[in-house]
């Protein structure tokens, strides 16, 4: 390597509630090894994804389903990057690659912790944005393609209540519901987020969980005739209103529980009776059970919808490495409209 400079986000303390950029995470100026080693790349990052899961990370639990961040290491998650040296020959120069890279200018990877995917060489020149790699066709539209398909078993004709509904997931899960003949109803925090549901993502109904009304008398309004599938990006009062709404033999597809992560004392759910006295099923996903199974079809269909409009990918971007940290918690405190990004470096 000629140029060792790089520029990161350092994992400093560990949160008790929601993370302070300067506090628990800081930028600092860093040096780079000064050699590659057989086997290693090195990426110049282009894009981060802002997801929710690493909140968890944070915590510092030992044996969850993903590692957590050990303390003075860069932050890493989801992202995209141009490889701009490599001593692997899986990975050439000039490789658009996607997976988990360091919150850094640029991404020093050991084959050890190699899982990126090389992005075909068509998208350089492609009509795809390549921030939509972070959302619609990255994670967070894998997760939504992949549990309405494998884990929701959607009907034709049934109501399906979507929380988080102007979230990276959310929205999607939304919109893919709608083309499959679901009537959708969606909540969100603010009237804005609830107009953009209603008027632009084509949602049958939606209310704005923030406006001192019970979510639980919102969602009757929505559902007046019951609910057949929750799908769950938040928990806590959200989940309980759903248990209250759904019909017998209702479904629950668990994404996620973002009301929990920032909560010292988790929310007590009071009627979780309801499971069985309505023989609620209730399942969860991670998008690793299906992400080697269904990628190909996931990319080839969704590409298509979102080049035919048929659905519609919501970006709230954030340029520069140095505002990432607030920008992750701006999202925690569902400050987003649609999938966070931050945008570090044009390709």
């Amino acid at each position: 390597m000629v140029n060792t400079k790089n520029k990161s986000i350092i994992f400093m303390k560990r949160p008790k509630d929601y993370p302070v950029a300067g506090e628990h995470f800081v930028f600092q100026h860093t040096e780079l090894a000064p050699t590659l080693e057989d086997g290693d790349i090195l990426t110049r990052n282009l894009y981060l994804s802002l997801d929710p899961y690493l909140r968890g990370r944070m915590d510092g639990v030992e044996g969850a389903y993903v590692p957590c961040f050990y303390l003075g290491n860069p932050f890493n998650g989801y992202g995209m990057g141009e490889v701009i040296q490599s001593k692997n020959p899986k990975f050439p120069v000039g490789s658009i690659v996607f997976g988990i890279i360091t919150w850094e200018h640029f991404s020093h990877i050991p084959p050890a912790f190699n899982n990126l995917i090389i992005l075909p060489a068509a998208v350089r020149d492609s009509k795809v944005p390549l921030s939509w790699y972070m959302g619609a066709l990255g994670m967070s539209g894998l997760a939504a393609y992949g549990s309405l398909k494998l884990v929701a078993n959607l009907q034709p004709g049934e109501t399906i209540f979507v929380s988080a509904a102007m979230g990276a997931v959310g929205h999607l899960v939304g919109q893919m519901a709608k083309r499959q003949g679901l009537r959708v109803v969606g909540s969100a925090g603010s009237d804005e987020k609830v107009r953009i549901l209603l008027e632009e993502l084509k949602f049958d109904a939606a209310f704005n969980y923030k406006s001192g009304k019970p979510i639980v008398d919102s969602l009757r309004e929505a559902c007046p005739e019951g609910l057949d599938i929750y799908y769950d990006n938040v928990g806590g009062e959200h989940l309980e209103a759903a248990l209250e709404v759904l019909k017998r033999h209702g479904r629950v597809t668990a994404c996620g529980m973002i009301d929990d992560y920032n909560r010292l004392v988790p929310y007590h759910i009071k009627n979780l009776v309801l499971i069985f006295q309505k023989r609620i099923k209730i399942e969860g996903f991670l998008c690793l059970d299906f992400e080697k199974e269904i990628w190909p079809v996931f990319t080839e269909d969704v590409t298509k919808w979102l080049l035919d409009g048929d659905i519609v990918c919501k970006e709230d971007i954030v340029v520069g490495l140095k505002n990432a940290p607030d920008a992750f918690t701006a999202n925690l405190k569902g400050r987003n409209f649609g999938k966070g990004v931050v945008k570090i470096a044009d390709l």
